[in-house]
């Protein structure tokens, strides 16, 4: 048994130690935002947010995650109110088939995090591991755009200008 704290709570979970955080976080904890899609740390689709660092979910063990912070898709928002991230998706309708997505917008999150002041160059890069086949990679870009955007306007005081 160990104790993790998914979004903000913290769960007692019956989950093996060596068992991928995908795995308790899909069949223990039903958060089913990250999908399985190579098991093998390949292709991005598994992706989450541990302590600030987007890790690939599937071949992370839950021992290495007892007592620190995972975020999953699910804590950035709610249909109902989406996160910025998930917002900017949506404006941009930024997702064909939506596979690739979740794992995506983690890692975009994770560097927005980090730095909303990002230039599409390091929003390329940080989206290098995933791989996508539906092709609307111009409007994931402009949507990771459009939420840096909207939260550096967040923390900018009005009137002193926007990104750098």
């Amino acid at each position: 048994m160990a104790t993790v704290t998914i979004n903000g709570t913290p769960h007692m979970v019956q989950s093996a130690p060596d068992t991928p955080l995908l795995y308790m976080l899909r069949n223990e904890l039903k958060l089913n935002a990250a999908k399985f899609g190579c098991g093998l740390g390949q292709c991005g689709a598994c992706t989450v947010i541990v302590e600030g660092e987007a890790v690939f979910s599937c071949v992370t063990p839950v021992e290495l995650v007892e007592g620190r912070a995972v975020t999953t898709l699910e804590g950035l928002g709610s249909r109902e109110k989406p996160g910025v991230l998930q917002q900017a998706f949506i404006d941009e309708q930024a997702v064909q088939c939506g596979y690739c997505i979740p794992g995506m917008m983690m890692r975009a999150q994770a560097l927005l995090q980090r730095n909303p002041r990002v230039s599409d160059r390091q929003i390329r890069e940080a989206l290098e591991p995933h791989l996508c086949r539906c092709g609307t990679h111009m409007r994931i870009l402009r949507a990771i755009r459009r939420a840096a955007d909207r939260l550096v306007e967040q923390a900018t005081p009005a009137g002193t200008g926007g990104r750098s």
